[in-house]
């Protein structure tokens, strides 16, 4: 008898966050790869889109399409009504999964979500009223429902277990930066098209407080290193807010690029001339870029936090401020003497290549399979 895994990819048919389209993406081949004897891998994904779950993941035993489109669905399964999901082995990326009633000892029925980041209860304000309140609502739902809920560390996992009583549910189970991420042979045709220079100091985010961006431009200003500035990752219609914070920082235009969101190859492009990336926020989420640069050996200088602590551990400088005065000031006296010498970089991007050595999806996947066979 074949055991089927049914993991739930919404945001690859229809992306909503760059993130998790990319993680449910990466997590979706890992399972396949490493599917054990006697078992397989299935996609359930809305109806509609552009994306052919097939391509994106070789190897799928088959493809569940609902009859709803992705906002729809999303709205019915915040209502827990009917979605013609079924039931079975349901691994969800993200909350996106249907956390209804469901019997786990006699149909063997077992459903398991994610949770990556805290925003939707920790900085509710930064986000939509309605996405936020369908954050909050599929977490009541988990609280009832869900079998386990992944989380990618064990510092969001006891924040978690503050918000909601979900007591030993709680797994812990890392991303990783996309499987073969590297920097392209193409690298520097590639950082021309974005039109970027050589040699840069590297941000992510935006000009929302808990991206924390205003500090880590203000941290380069006060460095005295002289370089120009690259923040990817920005929302459309954002780059005049970043721009402002750039110019409050005391940074010119002169030396400000801001991009988007990129895919991995550009990304890993990006990070190829990355001389020190700057990770100045402290929200309780999982730090992709973070987890990118230390894949890549890029010397990663970042506030202090309980994330933080547990992803970068020795891999990079962590920075302890009691106020955001402190953090900057702190962060860049650390990317002066990162930046000051050779030996001091070199030493950095070596720390952070061993740490990067660590995340992996295939580990990840090799859990995930884990946990369903412990359920």
């Amino acid at each position: 008898m074949v055991a089927t895994l049914r993991i739930v990819l919404d945001q690859l048919v229809t992306s909503a966050e760059p993130d998790l389209a990319e993680a449910s993406r990466e997590l979706a081949r890992a399972l396949v790869i490493a599917a054990p004897a006697g078992c397989e891998v299935e996609a359930i994904v809305p109806a509609g889109g552009e994306t052919d779950p097939d391509d994106a993941v070789p190897g799928l035993a088959g493809v569940r399409r609902t009859a709803l489109p992705r906002r729809e669905l999303a709205a019915a399964l915040q209502l827990g009504v009917g979605t013609g999901i079924g039931g079975g082995m349901i691994h969800a990326p993200t909350l996106f999964a249907p956390l209804v009633r469901h019997d786990r000892v006699h149909d063997n029925d077992q459903t398991v979500v994610t949770v990556w980041d805290l925003r939707p209860w920790e900085s509710a304000d930064e986000l939509p009223r309605s996405t936020a309140a369908w954050h909050r609502a599929m977490l009541k739902r988990a609280v009832k429902h869900a079998d386990a809920v992944v989380v990618p560390t064990h510092a969001l996992g006891e924040r978690l277990g503050q918000i909601a009583p979900l007591g030993d549910r709680i797994r812990v189970i890392a991303g990783a930066a996309p499987q073969g991420f590297a920097v392209p042979g193409d690298e520097i045709g590639r950082r021309r098209m974005l039109d970027l220079p050589e040699g840069f100091v590297l941000l992510t985010g935006g000009p929302l407080p808990s991206d924390a961006l205003d500090i880590g431009l203000t941290a380069i200003a006060a460095s005295g290193v002289d370089l120009p500035v690259v923040v990817i990752g920005v929302d459309d219609g954002q780059e005049p807010a970043v721009a402002g914070l750039a110019a409050a920082a005391g940074i010119p235009e002169r030396r400000l690029h801001v991009r988007g969101a990129l895919d991995p190859a550009d990304r890993a492009a990006v990070f190829g001339a990355a001389l020190a990336f700057i990770a100045p926020s402290r929200r309780s989420a999982f730090p992709w870029r973070v987890v990118d640069a230390l894949a890549l050996g890029v010397p990663v200088i970042a506030a202090d936090s309980a994330v933080h602590r547990e992803v970068i551990v020795d891999g990079g400088v962590l920075v302890v401020g009691s106020d955001a005065e402190a953090v900057a000031a702190g962060l860049g006296d650390a990317l002066g003497d990162a930046l000051g010498s050779t030996a001091a970089a070199d030493r950095l991007a070596v720390l952070a290549g061993d740490r990067g050595r660590s995340f992996s999806w295939r580990e990840s996947a090799d859990r995930v399979w884990q946990l369903h066979a412990e359920l």
